[in-house]
């Protein structure tokens, strides 16, 4: 599969936070993007790793930061890191909403639910 096939630059995120967390009323430490389809999800340190059960379904490997300042790749397949062109905007969640997020869902004892 080339980079062409897994790298999509036209396709725009799901939205502003982890689609399955924000349809459950789940929370998330940091955010990915899949560079495919364009889905968010919740990174390995969230409690539902969103993410990486989006490239196990789908088979989409690549996948970006959804964090402000961040642009670094990754590639499931071959757990390397890589680099990337620039994504469709936006290329992170609003530079509002806390990490973790979202606001008002995050339990107060937070840490001790991130895997690690």
């Amino acid at each position: 599969m080339s980079s062409d096939d897994v790298i999509q630059t036209e396709v725009p995120p799901s939205g502003p936070g982890c689609a399955e967390c924000l349809d459950s009323s789940g929370w998330w430490f940091h955010l990915r993007r899949c560079a495919q389809c364009g889905h968010v999800g919740c990174c390995d340190s969230s409690p539902s790793q969103h993410a990486t059960a989006h490239w196990k379904a789908t088979g989409h490997p690549v996948i970006q930061s959804y964090e402000p300042g961040e642009d670094w790749f990754w590639n499931y397949d071959t757990e390397q890191g890589l680099s990337g062109p620039q994504l469709a905007q936006p290329d992170s969640h609003p530079a509002d909403q806390p990490a973790p997020g979202p606001a008002g869902a995050v339990p107060s004892d937070w840490t001790r639910h991130l895997n690690r």
